[in-house]
C-alpha cells in the first residue's frame, strides 16, 4: 500500500508534505518582492512569469494564480514598491525640525543614490512604463501627491511641488553620473528652490 493511502485518518509524510508546501503565508509578498528584482535587472520588457517564479523560488502556477497577466503581476508589483517607498519616504522626515534639517534630509536623497541604485532604477521604471500604462500614471500621479504633501508639512505646496520635481531631476542625473555631484553644489541647488528662510516677525 502506498504511503499516502493509509486508511484510519493518520496523516502521512505524503501529507505533511504537501500541507507544507501548500502554507505559505508571504508567498505573494515573495512573489512581487521578486518580480521588482527582475525588474531592476532586466526592466520592464524582460519581466516574464517563469524569471519571477525562478527568483521567487516558487512554481510557475503559484505565479499565475495570484497574477494570470503580466500586466497584473507589473501593476501590482510596482503599487508594492510604492508601498514601501512611500513608508520609507515619511520616515526620512521624522526628526526634521528645522530649515537646515529639510535641507540635509534633501541633500542626502540625491548623495545616496549610489547606495539606494535599485529604489533609484525602479521609481524610474515606473514613470518610464507609465507613459504607455493608464493604471501605472494613476499610481504614479497618487505617489507625486503624497511626496509634495510631506514636503509640504515643512514649506508651502508650491515650494513643495519645485523641491519634488527638482529632486526627481537630480536624482536620476545621479543615477546616469559617471562622477557624483558635489555635496556642495546639490546644497546650493536645493537652498535656491527652498526659497529665502523666512526672517524675523516685524
Amino acid at each position: 500500500m502506498d504511503e499516502a493511502e493509509i486508511p484510519d485518518g493518520r496523516t502521512t509524510a505524503a501529507d505533511e508534505g504537501r500541507r507544507a508546501r501548500r502554507y505559505d503565508p508571504r508567498r505573494r509578498e515573495r512573489v512581487l518582492d521578486a518580480a521588482l528584482e527582475v525588474l531592476v535587472e532586466d526592466g520592464v520588457a524582460g519581466l516574464t512569469h517563469r524569471k519571477v517564479a525562478a527568483r521567487a523560488d516558487v512554481p510557475l502556477g503559484s505565479v499565475t494564480y495570484h497574477f494570470a497577466s503580466l500586466a497584473e503581476l507589473r501593476t501590482h508589483a510596482f503599487a508594492w514598491y510604492v508601498e514601501q517607498r512611500t513608508a520609507e519616504y515619511e520616515a526620512l522626515f521624522t526628526g526634521v525640525a528645522s530649515r537646515e534639517d529639510l535641507i540635509d534630509v534633501l541633500v542626502e536623497q540625491v548623495s545616496e543614490v549610489p547606495s539606494r541604485y535599485r529604489s533609484a532604477v525602479l521609481g524610474f521604471e515606473l514613470h518610464l512604463a507609465a507613459l504607455r500604462d493608464p493604471a501605472l500614471r494613476a499610481l504614479t500621479h497618487g505617489w507625486t501627491a503624497s511626496s509634495r504633501a510631506v514636503l509640504a508639512r515643512f514649506t508651502t505646496p508650491e515650494t513643495a511641488a519645485r523641491l519634488d520635481a527638482l529632486l526627481e531631476g537630480m536624482i536620476m542625473h545621479a543615477l546616469l553620473s559617471t562622477e557624483p555631484e558635489p555635496r556642495e553644489v546639490t546644497r546650493a541647488a536645493i537652498v535656491q528652490a527652498l526659497g529665502p528662510a523666512a526672517g524675523p516677525a516685524a
